[in-house]
């Protein structure tokens, strides 16, 4: 019984955030809705105090709005704001994709190909939990081999406000990302070409341009 301690406060306040940002991120909690501490935290089965880290962790990161002593709510989906965001998750993939390709390893393409026929697969299925797991795998393989973890903590918080747009075209029939783009990155990755790599990864976050500017 040595083995089992108490879980830390920062453990809590963690797995609060994680479980209420993918309920946003997956419109479970829907833009412009309230969300009050109390009735999270009695949902989740904890005190008040980790949801209030939760809220105050997702007000700076954008998917949350805040008022004080008046309320606390979802942040509708702004394109500009979905622009910026994947200007820069872009970026930091470019930065990843550059350093990694190199660093590449057989087992590691393999890894992105199986993924990308995860993908693939959950696209003909409207599985859209199923295609964005994937493609997050799938970028996960260079942002794990790049080492960088600036990078992969920038993507991290950013990524979340994207994937609510994602989501939504994919709901509305549109694909989240071409399967043959990541081809063209992998076959890319495969031949050690970094400089096309980069060019796969650009034209990659390139594609979400136009649906963030979509009404």
């Amino acid at each position: 019984m040595e083995a089992i301690r108490p879980v830390r406060r920062t453990l809590l306040r963690d797995r609060a955030y994680e479980v209420i940002r993918d309920a946003i991120v997956a419109g479970e909690i829907e833009p412009g809705a309230v969300v009050r501490d109390a009735d999270l935290a009695e949902r989740l089965g904890l005190s008040r105090a980790p949801v209030r880290e939760a809220f105050a962790r997702l007000v700076d990161e954008g998917l949350l709005e805040s008022k004080p002593q008046s309320y606390t709510r979802v942040t509708p989906v702004v394109a500009a704001d979905v622009r910026d965001a994947a200007a820069v998750v872009g970026a930091m993939h470019e930065l990843v994709t550059r350093v990694a390709v190199p660093r590449l390893r057989p087992a590691d393409v393999d890894a992105m190909r199986a993924a990308n026929e995860r993908f693939a697969a959950a696209v003909r299925a409207g599985d859209v939990d199923g295609a964005l797991r994937a493609d997050d795998e799938l970028h996960d393989v260079l942002v794990r081999v790049s080492a960088n973890r600036a990078a992969a903590a920038t993507i991290t918080r950013y990524t979340p406000l994207i994937r609510r747009l994602e989501r939504r075209r994919f709901g509305e029939g549109g694909a989240c990302r071409s399967a043959g783009l990541h081809e063209q990155l992998i076959e890319a990755c495969a031949a050690g070409d970094t400089d096309g790599a980069v060019r796969a990864t650009a034209d990659i976050w390139r594609g979400l341009e136009g649906p963030a500017d979509a009404p």
